[in-house]
Formats: structure tokens, sequence, C-alpha cells
């Protein structure tokens, strides 16, 4: 399945790009604010995300493209009560486009309107304001601190702020 619109394409990852997520997954800003990705992130690593081997990756998984390039990732894993839990980066040389608040509008409307969800949820880390406004510019909502909520590499346990859209408050 692709969603598109007029500048960006959400497509499946294919083996051909698994230098892009190799780039971009280096890169320390993703790795400050995405603590569940391994150091360094090799093509193995790549191989097994785009393969679909990878524990807790849904199987609602695109490549982010503008101009058939990869520029970013967005994913969601759908739970049993109809809830959709959203994760997603964009490479460095892509920042501040507004290709994520994009892709996270297409994948949003598709995943309530089509696939009939009634929750979608996404964390952040509190100083990750860059993704909160990603979030705010579709309609999601801030619900609250997750305290002590995710594990880094390097022991430190830190806060994440959880964030909601639910029908009909898609921006």
């Amino acid at each position: 399945m692709e969603l598109s619109d007029d500048a960006i394409e959400l497509r499946p990852w294919t083996l051909d790009d698994v230098p892009a997520i190799v780039a971009a997954c280096n890169d320390p800003e993703i790795q400050h604010w995405i603590p569940v990705i391994p150091r360094p992130y090799t093509e193995a690593d790549a191989r097994a995300f785009v393969l679909g081997e990878v524990a807790g990756i849904g199987s609602h998984s695109f490549a982010i493209t503008a101009s058939r390039r990869v520029v970013g990732s967005i994913g969601m894993k759908v739970n049993e009560s109809r809830s959709g839990h959203i994760g997603y980066w964009c490479a460095p040389e892509s920042r501040g486009r507004g290709l994520t608040t994009r892709a996270l509008r297409l994948l949003c409307k598709h995943s309530l309107e089509e696939l009939k969800l009634e929750r979608l949820e996404l964390i952040t880390d509190p100083d990750n304001r860059a993704s909160q406004r990603v979030a705010e510019k579709v309609g999601f909502q801030r619900e609250g601190v997750l305290r002590s909520h995710l594990a880094h590499p390097d022991g430190r346990r830190r806060d994440s702020v959880m964030f909601s859209l639910l029908p009909g408050e898609l921006v």
C-alpha cells in the first residue's frame, strides 16, 4: 500500500533503502531521541528492519519519500483496542521542510478513515519540541507525562509525553 500527496509518498520499505536507513539512524539527533535503535546502526540492522524482523515494529511501516528519495520513516503498530501507536523520524538533510508533518497527516487520515481506528497515539521525549510541533500541527493533543518511561542505552530512564488523536480531530 502507498499513500501520497503532492509533495511526498509513503511506500513500503525495500532493501534498496538500506543505505539511507543506515545513514539516518546513525545521525546523533535521531539516536538521541529514539533510544531503542541500535548503536552503531548497521546494514544488518537496516535489513532486519526492512524485512520486518525487528520486534515492536508494526505492520504499517513506510519510507517517507520526496522526489523518490528517502527523507524519513513513519510507522504504526495497531493493538487489539483499535488504537494505533505511531513513531517517526526525519533524515537530517530533510528537516524543517514540513515533510514529517505531511507524512503524519497522511497516515492519520488513512488510519482514521480507512482502517477505522478509534485512537492514535505517539510519545516524545519532553525536550523534543520539534517532534511535539509535528504532532500538534496534525491535531494531536498532549495528554500527560509518562514518568520514567523509556530506558536509554546509557542506563538512565527518561519521561515521555503522550499525545493522542481521536476521530474528528485531524487538522
